[in-house]
Formats: structure tokens, sequence, C-alpha cells
């Protein structure tokens, strides 16, 4: 007891020092105290989570490795689990308990291209070159979400208590792939509130729209023309490629015309075959951003008609698809604060001269602000007004269930986002530290839902007659879209044979840094 102890904030001692209570029901804090001690406990279980999503580095769509794995750990605990739901082969929900209320845990598995680094190095190294790799930190999440669902499984099954507990993958979230699926397969019909979480630097919460989100469509357009030969008869071809270059020269035109609040970006996803042969395909895939569904609708449309444009001009076709869509997320007041004050009683991870280390190296290597990691929570402010940025497509979830988005420090600050920095603390100490936190928190906010109904009506009346008094929830996708399961299997199976040799093993080593022979933290001699 008194290792674990060592490991608890001074808010939580008081409570692992209170006696165990016999009576039915038991009171909440004591509840809250057994599920820290039990969390406290799982440590290596949560490190080996992290440490071993760190090493499959699937991309969207693709995460059979990280299906296989978590799925087999659940029904391994006694969870029933119901495989490629909404039509998404790697997508599942796992269930265990009875009766209400019935609380979800959803957060994301997949990685992004390009980001293959070595963990604990300050430095670009990559494990596999131009291979991906989690340098969104989403291997953390489902070890928050799992350890937090087992401790809960122990004390529901202990005092016998009612409620029931789902877990959630959020497949191709880099896609903005899943959700809006999910929803439509009314996979959270049931739900009566939804933890999400997600890698950060900091340890928060937040509630209403955040400043720096945006909904968004995500749509491929294929243009169509007619291949001939380019020096020898050009004039009997029509250029898919010209069709694709011209819509975006259109919108890159036309931006001056757009809300500053809008975000629109894309790649040429085929550019035709070879020079000498006038393309007669060729795609480009677009996001469009905005902060509401109105004007997401808006800019889609938008595209649309320069897209029609081009065909006009060229002489060419075009089809396309919507990928994915996301609403601009809206988390739940109520929940929220219920959150607050969870994170609050955990408390920052205590970081080590090594952690600071890692961190003050790593943000001097990029240019960033040099300031090791984050000691205090952050605390519960006020939504302000927003203005734009990234999006998330559990904000459809958002929109249909009363829903929070745990931020947990499993990360170094200052960091740019999407690229190998952003890897290099996510199979370290930092990440399993921040991990563990994470887990307290959202164990402690869920038995604050299972043991006070009051609390679940509560989140519901500001759902009803706040946030969705004025706006329905209308899908940004048609009835015809289906899940795009096929993108990245050419790009795992080019790098999955090199990515296996050196999957994590916990049977032979400790960690994952054991594995790869690395030494922590690794940074450059001065």
């Amino acid at each position: 007891m008194t290792r674990i102890k060592a490991a608890l904030p001074a808010v939580l001692l008081l409570l692992t020092s209170l006696p165990a209570r016999s009576q039915n029901p038991p009171r909440l804090d004591d509840l809250k105290r057994e599920a820290v001690v039990e969390i406290a406990g799982m440590q290596v279980f949560t490190q080996q989570m992290v440490d071993q999503i760190f090493s499959y580095s699937e991309l969207g769509f693709q995460e059979f490795e990280t299906e296989r794995y978590l799925t087999g750990i659940l029904e391994g605990k006694g969870f029933k689990v119901e495989s490629g739901v909404a039509g998404i082969p790697t997508a599942w929900v796992a269930t265990y308990g009875a009766g209400k209320p019935v609380i979800a845990f959803m957060t994301d598995i997949d990685c992004i291209p390009r980001a293959s680094q070595k963990p604990g190095v300050a430095y670009h190294a990559p494990i596999v070159e131009g291979a991906p790799g989690h340098g969104e930190g989403h291997n953390s999440g489902q070890a928050v979400n799992i350890t937090a669902a087992l401790a809960l499984k122990k004390l529901i099954e202990k005092y016998h208590l009612a409620g029931t507990l789902k877990i959630f993958p959020g497949v191709a979230e880099e896609l903005v792939g899943s959700k809006a699926f999910y929803i439509r397969a009314g996979l959270f019909k049931d739900a009566d509130i939804v933890l999400g979480c997600h890698v950060s630097d900091d340890f928060g919460t937040a509630y209403s729209q955040a400043a720096n989100n945006s909904g968004l469509v995500s749509v491929q357009y294929f243009f169509h023309g007619k291949a001939a030969h380019a020096a020898a008869a050009p004039w009997s071809g029509r250029s898919a490629l010209d069709a694709v270059e011209l819509m975006d020269t259109a919108w890159n035109f036309r931006r001056e015309h757009l809300r500053l609040q809008q975000r629109s970006h894309y790649v040429i996803t085929n550019g035709g075959d070879q020079p000498n042969v006038v393309p007669s395909e060729a795609s480009v895939w677009y996001y469009f951003r905005e902060l509401d569904y109105p004007h997401i609708k808006e800019l889609y449309e938008l595209g649309n008609k320069m897209a029609q444009a081009a065909t006009m001009m060229t002489d060419t076709t075009v089809t396309q698809r919507v990928v994915g869509s996301a609403w601009p997320c809206h988390f739940n007041k109520v929940i929220a604060e219920i959150q607050q004050k969870n994170i609050e009683a955990v408390g920052m991870p205590e970081w080590s001269d090594a952690d600071q280390t890692l961190a003050k190296a790593l943000q001097k290597e990029i240019g960033a602000k040099v300031e090791g990691m984050k000691l205090k929570v952050k605390p519960l402010e006020p939504p302000k007004e927003p203005t734009g940025g990234g999006s998330d497509d559990i904000g459809d979830i958002s929109w249909n269930v009363p829903t929070v988005y745990l931020r947990f420090p499993a990360n170094i600050p200052n960091l740019p986002g999407h690229s190998w920095p952003n890897a290099v603390a996510m199979a370290t100490p930092i990440a399993h530290k921040g991990s563990t936190a994470g887990a307290k928190v959202q164990a402690m906010t869920a038995l604050d839902f299972l043991m006070k109904p009051e609390l679940v009506k509560q989140a519901w009346d500001y759902f009803n007659n706040v946030q969705t008094k004025e706006i329905k929830y209308t899908p940004l996708m048609n009835a015809a879209d289906q899940p795009a399961i096929e993108l990245n299997k050419d790009k795992m199976k080019e790098f999955a044979p090199e990515l296996k040799k050196l999957y994590y093993d916990p049977a032979r080593y400790k960690t994952y840094l054991d594995q790869l022979g690395i030494h922590y933290p690794t940074v450059k001699k001065e």
C-alpha cells in the first residue's frame, strides 16, 4: 500500500486512507478510491497496451493488428465483442454489464503516414524509413479507456452495480472516416453518456465548441478524360489532369473571397501515369472545413460547382464520393464539470528528470519554446468564440449523445502535431504515466454517472434544452455513401513486412524502449 500511495496525489490519499465499507450500495468516494487503487496496480498492463499499439503503426481502415489485440484483451476479460460493425472490418463494440446507465468510451486507433519515429529519441530517427507511425498519439487512448473499463468491471461485479459499459474504437479518425457511419448504424442509440479521450500535453476537459474546432466534409473528385499520345496526337486526348489543376487553381483564387473561418486543403491523389500519355484519369481529395453545418454545406457545394466548371473547360466528366465527415464538436457542460473535478483530484503525473530532459531536448531540436512538461492541470474555462481549426468525427457523436473529451497528459508541449516529433514520447514513461492518469479520471467520471442517475438526467437536459434547442443533427453524408475501407491498403502492404519484425514483445522485454535498445532519454550531445 505504501508504494501505491506514493504514486497518488495528496487529495486522493485521504480517500485511500478510508476503510473499505461493506454497506450496499457503497459510497461513491469509496468506489472511486477502489478504482484508483486498482488502476494504479494495473500500470504495467496499461504500459504494455501503449507500447504494443505504438509498435503496430497502422493507418486508417487498416488497423487489423490493433483490432485483434484489443478485442482479444476484452473478450478475455469477459466483454462481449461484436466485430465489423457499421460495415467497417476494423470497427467493433465491446459490451459488459446490464441496465442503465449505458456509458460508452470512445478513442481513436489509427496512425498517420511517414511518422515512424524511435520513442525516447529527441531528434528525427525513424524506426522504419518512410513508414507510418503514431505521430498523433492515438496508441495511448485505448490504454486509457480499457484500463478504466476493466477497473469498473471489477466494481460492478463486486457490488452488483447496475449499468452497462461499451467501448468503441475510433477507426480512421485521421480520415474522419468512421464515426458518422457509427451514428448511421445506430451504435449509440442506447448510450446515456459518452466519455471520449485524446492524448494531449495538458490535463483538462471542455464544454461547448472549442475555439479551434471546425466540422468538415472530406470528398474525392475523380475526373475522367480520354487518353492519347501526348506528342503525336494531343488533340485527340482530353486531360483529366488538366481538370484537376483547373479546379485547384479556381479554388485557390476563390480563397480570397471566403470567410476567414474556413479551412480548405487538398492533395492530388492521381496525376496520370507517365508524361507521354494524356491522363485519362486523375483525382483530387479535398477537406472543406467550416464552423457549422450550413457553412460546411455551402463550402462543399462550392467545391462541387468548381469541379463541374473544370469539366466544362476540359471536355471531361467527374464523379465524386464523400470519404468522411464531421460535425463540429459540442461537448456537454454537465459532464465536463464533473470530469474537471476528477482531473483536479488526480492531478498531473510526477515527471522525472529524464522526462523533462527529453521534453526540453525535443523542443529545442524543433525550434519550439523550451519549457519542458507541464506541471499543473488545466482549469475548466468558459467557451470562446470559435475561429476554426482541426476536426474530429466524434463531433457527430456529440450531436447525438451527451459527450465529453478528456485531454490526458501523455505527450510533450509545443509540438507541431501530425508529424514525427509527436511520436517521440508516445512509447516512453511520459505516455505511460499520462495514460494511467487519464484512466483514473475516466473511471472516476463513469462512477459519478453510474451512482448518480440525476447527473445523467442533467446531462440530457443540457443536451436537449441548450445544445440542440435550435440546432438539430443532419448527416453531412448521403445515405448511399459507404466507408472507404480500401484506403491505405497499399501503403500498409508496403511497410507491414518491416514493421512486423519490430512488433513489441512484452513476454521478452519490459518496455518497447528495451526491445529497441534505446537509452531513455536519448538526446543530441552539445
